[in-house]
């Protein structure tokens, strides 16, 4: 019972709130000004502790007089009062109002707290300032360090500019606790332009999918691994049989980290090979139909098992009951200088379609 008396309570005084958050830019920006060397000198665990002592005095005389907790560490917000409000602390030593955010999950969030606000203080400026505002009102972009992460800017009103949840269409609450990750997914890919790709998050929840950590170049893999990254770029990649290899190129780079900087010969190089069709005839076809024989088992399994939705991304069309008759006839649609017919009855013999 008073836990939702404390709520109700905190919920009942949001301006008497923001008035305080409104005395702790003024009484931290009048202290700078007096003690620029002591700021110059915090950390940022120790300029969290300055805002506590700032809001605890701008507080007395208000409702939430005593109720301030410095939670710090690794916990999201810094600070606390009356269970419902928190502060989190940002600061930059640079003379600008932007850094490098949370994360868009909020993994250490405190259950209880439901506003928040951001205190940021700009170090390397003549004056050093502090300025705070809502939190979701502070996050302009969504940018990756090793995670997805917010992007600060004190200043995005300012310069008539949007915040990440307006660009999106969300609200930040609403965001914050419906899957922050789809959403996040869905508005940065309908934003790619031709030839564009998120590196860091793909088809899977970028939590869950693990690339090396680093760069590898093709030649350095194994023959094992070749052969199992060349079946994953026909079974994906259609267009890969007009000679069009700027997805392949992204999608090695971004799903598994290798570059191969001459993309082309992992798919064409030798020119024309024989192929015996399945009436014995012996024809020289395009050395990437020679290929697609030599990988057919594993592309046949690499189709059939990837999900649905992912294929669909990548085919770029609605994923029929037969998908190998339905790969058969993507790739007669880029075959160039071959006979469609022929090209695709090929195929259907390699792949032992009906």
């Amino acid at each position: 019972m008073e836990n939702r008396i404390i709520v109700s309570t905190a919920k009942e005084n949001i301006s008497e709130f923001q008035n305080i958050m409104f005395e702790t830019d003024k009484f931290l920006n009048a202290d700078a000004l007096k003690r620029k060397p002591y700021y110059k000198s915090r950390t940022a665990t120790e300029l969290e502790y300055d805002v506590f002592v700032a809001l605890k005095e701008c507080a007395k005389g208000t409702v939430f007089e005593n109720t301030f907790e410095l939670i710090s560490g690794k916990h999201f917000p810094d600070i606390i009062a009356n269970k419902f409000f928190g502060v989190e602390v940002k600061s930059t030593e640079k003379d600008h109002w932007f850094s490098t955010g949370g994360s868009i999950l909020e993994t250490t969030r405190n259950k209880d707290v439901e506003k928040i606000y951001m205190t940021f203080g700009k170090m390397g400026g003549n004056p050093i300032e502090f300025l705070s505002k809502p939190y979701a009102q502070c996050l302009s972009e969504i940018a990756v360090t090793h995670s997805p992460r917010y992007k600060i800017d004190m200043k995005i009103q300012e310069k008539n500019e949007k915040t990440i949840f307006e660009k999106m269409g969300v609200d930040y609450d609403y965001f914050r606790k419906n899957n922050p990750i789809s959403i996040t997914q869905k508005y940065y890919k309908s934003q790619l332009k031709s030839g564009e790709s998120l590196w860091w998050i793909g088809d899977e929840n970028p939590y869950e999918k693990t690339v090396p950590i680093t760069l590898r170049i093709w030649n350095t893999l194994s023959s094992n691994e070749k052969k199992i990254i060349c079946a994953e770029c026909f079974a994906l990649f259609p267009e890969i049989f007009a000679s069009d290899f700027n997805r392949v190129a992204l999608w090695l780079t971004t799903h598994k980290n290798i570059v191969n900087p001459h993309i082309r010969d992992m798919f064409s190089a030798g020119g024309q090979k024989e192929i015996i069709t399945q009436n014995g005839v012996l024809l020289r076809m395009p050395a990437v139909f020679f290929k697609i024989q030599q990988h057919s088992e594993l592309i046949k399994q690499i189709i059939e098992k990837t999900e649905k939705e992912t294929l669909t991304e990548y085919w770029q069309e609605k994923i029929q009951n037969d998908r190998i008759n339905q790969f058969c006839k993507l790739i007669v649609k880029q075959v160039r200088n071959v006979d469609t017919e022929l090209a695709f009855d090929i195929l259907k013999y390699i792949f032992q379609a009906p």
